[in-house]
């Protein structure tokens, strides 16, 4: 009883900052809160802690002429380090010469059947897979639960604003990587 009352007290007192606001989720999630502490889902949601991971993703880049410049190249290493095996690649053929293009013309991942490891993220040589975090994936067919290219695609700001932290500290990697390289051919 002592719970509800306090409840009524501590949302008079604060007004409407205690509910859909970021700072209302924090304060009700500290360990001094008073009253009921719950939150108003799917209304509020708490916040994903940016080393979360779910879903594996494919990273593009945006190219000034609108096209997309996939980071994939095919080479099969996410699909074999994947212990459940739920990943497919097809390499890309041209058209002209029969010969294999280091891009991908088929990509599916089967979520219902990934555990979410992360092993594919982790092993690729070139970054192009990362973890998201998309959780709500909830569908009424097994159809809707097969990822194909274009499902799995995001560019890569949407990876800089899903993990700024980690994000910064690779463009930051990567910049003294290309410094290094230019002071060697100058």
């Amino acid at each position: 009883f002592r719970h509800f009352i306090e409840t009524y007290l501590v949302d008079w007192r604060s007004g409407s900052k205690r509910y859909f606001t970021p700072e209302g989720i924090k304060s009700r999630q500290s360990a001094d809160t008073k009253g009921i502490f719950t939150i108003q889902y799917p209304e509020e949601r708490i916040p994903v802690p940016e080393n979360f991971r779910y879903l594996p993703f494919l990273i593009y880049r945006e190219l000034e002429d609108g096209t997309r410049d996939l980071l994939c190249t095919a080479c099969g290493i996410c699909s074999k380090v994947c212990p459940p095996q739920c990943i497919s690649i097809k390499k890309a053929v041209d058209p002209e010469t029969g010969k294999p293009v280091s891009s991908p013309a088929e990509f599916y991942i089967d979520i219902d059947i990934c555990m979410n490891c992360g092993l594919c993220a982790e092993f690729c040589p070139f970054d192009a897979i990362r973890m998201g975090h998309d959780y709500e994936i909830a569908t009424q067919t097994r159809e809707g639960n097969i990822y194909d290219l274009e499902k799995l695609m995001k560019p890569v700001s949407y990876y800089a604003k899903i993990r700024p932290v980690q994000y910064a500290a690779e463009e930051a990697i990567r910049q003294e990587k290309e410094a290094r390289k230019n002071q060697q051919q100058n």
